[in-house]
């Protein structure tokens, strides 16, 4: 397959998942969940993605690409030697860069999108959602901090 039958499969994958998930965004009900599921099934059919690719869907050059794919932003993926994008991540990833850009942020986009999958990461941790519950429902005690850090201090090494 040539690089603009690829690109534009591609192009027209993420724009039908991309409608799904807009339209599943205006219900919070079961449907929203099956939409979602559909989308996610959609997004699975992707072959993973050459950088070029992914560098013109993004606007960014592929040098781009390829240093955020080795700063760990994308997963790479092995086709036949040579290094393709994970669909699912790259999906998320354009999401955020869409989005960045419609805020008007065209700056600064890596670290931006970085920090965004880094507490993406930590709110997926199931010790840390069990905390978050247990903190919505007043369970747990309060930590006086300043004074456990002065009581610290005070002790001898």
């Amino acid at each position: 397959m040539t690089v603009a039958s690829d690109r534009e499969k591609i192009a027209e994958l993420l724009t039908s998942v991309e409608e799904l998930e807009d339209v599943a965004r205006t219900l919070d009900d079961e449907r929203r969940t099956r939409l979602l599921r559909i989308a996610r099934r959609w997004l699975a059919t992707c072959e993973p993605i050459r950088p070029v690719i992914a560098a013109e869907l993004l606007e960014l050059s592929e040098p781009t690409v390829r240093e955020w794919a080795r700063a760990g932003v994308f997963l790479i993926v092995q086709v036949n030697g040579q290094s393709r994008l994970e669909p699912r991540r790259f999906h998320e990833v354009w999401h955020l860069v869409k989005d960045l850009r419609q805020a008007g942020q065209t700056r600064g986009l890596l670290d931006a999108v970085w920090r965004y999958l880094e507490d993406t990461a930590l709110l997926e941790r199931d010790d840390l959602r069990e905390s978050l519950a247990q903190m919505q429902r007043g369970e747990g005690k309060a930590i006086d901090v300043h004074g456990l850090l002065a009581r610290t201090r005070q002790s001898p090494a």
